[in-house]
């Protein structure tokens, strides 16, 4: 039986980054989301990827839902128009309350703490404590490098298992979607 996705945490970047596509891309899937009336959960930031796609969900008035640690509020860096602000003591809430949010993950282009929440949402499904499906939406090959990664862990014997038992990959946002939720 096929789990019922209402929610879904997405991780990506306080920056913008260099390539406009990876903004278009934060905006396109927040709208897609908004319009399959698929809830957001993310790091609650105004700023880079993070303040896109959450913008892109709420003018499709869908719901954004923030999870933000006290130390980053105090740097006024949480967004203050989110359908509601979780504010907690550290990284490790953080995450802890992004996990019991959501039904489902996607990793938008970002820098290392993406990639760190990426990774432990990957470990945690690989160690069997959740089956909630994991996407990375590879804007303009972002993501070539950690798939070549993670097949040289496959090749090297540190990974047994396959890839698609543990996350998958798109390049649109739609197709992503369609994939996580269909």
């Amino acid at each position: 039986m096929r789990r019922s996705i209402n929610t879904v945490c997405v991780f990506c970047g306080a920056a913008e980054g260099n390539n406009p596509a990876h903004a278009e891309a934060a905006c396109a899937l927040g709208q897609a989301m908004a319009v399959r009336g698929l809830g957001l959960v993310y790091g609650a930031g105004n700023v880079g990827l993070m303040g896109v796609l959450a913008d892109a969900v709420l003018a499709q008035d869908g719901r954004a839902i923030g999870v933000i640690p006290e130390k980053l509020v105090d740097r006024e860096l949480a967004h203050q128009g989110l359908t509601d602000l979780h504010v907690v003591a550290t990284m490790h809430e953080r995450k802890a309350k992004m996990h019991e949010l959501c039904d489902a993950y996607i990793a938008l282009p970002g820098g290392i703490g993406t990639m760190e929440e990426f990774f432990e949402a990957v470990t945690w499904r690989q160690l069997g404590y959740h089956d909630k499906p994991i996407a990375l939406l590879n804007v303009g090959g972002f993501y070539d490098g950690v798939m070549s990664f993670f097949k040289t862990m496959q090749r090297d014997g540190f990974l047994r298992y396959e890839l698609d038992k543990l996350f998958f990959s798109e390049t649109d946002p739609v197709k992503l979607l369609n994939r996580l939720v269909d």
